[in-house]
């Protein structure tokens, strides 16, 4: 007997799928360690991220996802507890990164609330800011406004010839980003020589 002479079994088709596991609190701290793992997260993101997987893997068993709340929320208390999620630290760290982004207050502290940060906290990092920018006597904001400019080629960091035509759109663009207009004035009708590198 060769190969070719052996009857092949018929095809039985795709194997059936496994069935969803049930959600558990072991597979939420599993999905939570794994986002904190790779995402900075305030505690809203969290409890939103597992919502998500929680809703997802109760459509797919046809199952309540309200009941998993408490899980929910013991996972998060958890990660809280454990210094795993923190909004002070969260806030800080984005702050800065959006800061050196170019980012206003004023957009800065929508970013941030729609991110689940309270405004009360947002308010006291902000005050904290403006406290240590002016003890080494800059301001944030005009920093912000100048990398924003800097890095979307505004005012004086277009190209020359091309300055004074696109003046209007340009502080249009600054007062988009939610500059105040004589903050965004100064920096467009500035000079990138006179400026200090930002």
């Amino acid at each position: 007997m060769n190969a070719s002479n052996v009857a092949k079994p018929a095809n039985p088709g795709p194997k059936p799928p496994k069935p969803t596991p049930p959600v558990s609190a072991a597979y939420l701290e599993r999905v939570a360690l794994h986002y904190l793992e790779r995402y900075s997260a305030s505690v809203a993101m969290l409890r939103r991220t597992l919502q998500r997987r929680v809703e997802k893997r109760c459509r797919l068993r046809g199952e309540d996802p309200s009941t998993h709340a408490e899980t929910i929320e013991a996972v998060v208390a958890r990660a809280v507890s454990a210094g795993l999620v923190d909004d002070a630290r969260f806030t800080a760290g984005r702050m800065a990164a959006l800061r050196r982004r170019g980012t206003s207050a004023r957009a800065l502290s929508a970013k941030l609330a729609a991110k689940g940060v309270s405004r009360d906290l947002v308010a006291d990092a902000m005050a904290a800011e403006r406290d240590e920018a002016e003890a080494e006597g800059t301001d944030t904001e005009e920093t912000a406004a100048a990398a924003y400019a800097k890095r979307r080629r505004l005012g004086p960091w277009r190209r020359p010839g091309t300055r004074e035509a696109h003046r209007d759109r340009d502080l249009a663009a600054m007062a988009r980003a939610g500059f105040a207009y004589g903050l965004a004035r100064r920096i467009v009708e500035s000079d990138a020589e006179s400026r200090p590198d930002e």
